[in-house]
């Protein structure tokens, strides 16, 4: 296993021998790593390597087996509201209630939070993601990209310094895909981690300051953007995982 870096400046972000078993199953074999503010880790890997439940684990959804997760040096605690309140989290569920608008969604996230200005902050947020116009319309009648979009808006409602983002593009238009582009690359302001499971290569690799692929629950390569090998991203992907599937 390759190493990345280790981070410029204060941990943020710090995963410490992550294991997380299903019976005899291994999601999540002792995974370790530390991101520092300001950082994008893309974590690619196939069907079943256990990148959700990894995910997961970091946004405190699920409970490690062995190992421990800290944000800001703070033990992960996904019941507490100020632990909360430092993170985002964009998952295959999106939280949304179909019988509300999608003003209302964010109004209510927005007070669990107790954000100031809730109203303005609401409708900056729903203007970003496109979603503006349709403030009023009640989330069961959008289509699976608008529902992406909202879910989106939702997970960027606190402003957190923490962001967790499961396949942000599943289910999204080419115009749905270049919103949601312009968003992710406006996370990249230096002052917020993020840690996006994506298929996607090129787009992850877009937006990406390090890389993980992930096979069969461990890192199989983890390293900066800048160390990637110059052949061609996806050659080399497909190298490392089937050297893992082979069990070389």
């Amino acid at each position: 296993m390759e190493a990345g870096k280790s981070p410029d400046g204060p941990v943020v972000l710090k995963a410490d021998g992550l294991v997380r078993e299903f019976g005899t199953f291994r999601a999540v074999d002792g995974i370790s790593f530390e991101l520092a503010s300001g950082t994008v880790m893309a974590v690619f890997g196939p069907n079943g390597a256990g990148k959700t439940s990894l995910l997961r684990i970091l946004a405190g959804e699920l409970q490690p087996t062995e190992g421990s997760v800290e944000v800001h040096g703070t033990a992960l605690n996904g019941g507490d509201q100020a632990w909360r309140a430092r993170v985002g989290v964009l998952s295959h569920q999106s939280f949304l209630y179909d019988h509300l608008t999608a003003q209302e969604n964010l109004l209510f996230y927005g007070r669990l939070f107790e954000l100031p200005n809730l109203r303005a902050t609401v409708a900056e947020r729903l203007e970003r993601v496109g979603l503006l116009g349709r403030a009023g319309s009640r989330v069961r009648t959008f289509s699976r990209g608008m529902r992406q979009r909202l879910a989106l808006a939702r997970t960027l409602l606190h402003d957190p310094d923490v962001v967790f983002l499961d396949e942000p593009y599943t289910g999204l238009d080419a115009h749905a895909a270049g919103l949601l582009n312009e968003v992710l690359a406006s996370l990249r302001d230096g002052r917020r981690t993020v840690v996006l499971v994506t298929h996607n290569l090129s787009k992850g690799l877009h937006l990406a300051d390090r890389v993980a692929i992930q096979v069969r629950g461990r890192f199989a390569y983890d390293a900066g953007i800048a160390e990637l090998p110059n052949e061609a991203f996806e050659g080399f992907y497909r190298q490392v995982v089937d050297s893992v599937e082979a069990g070389r």
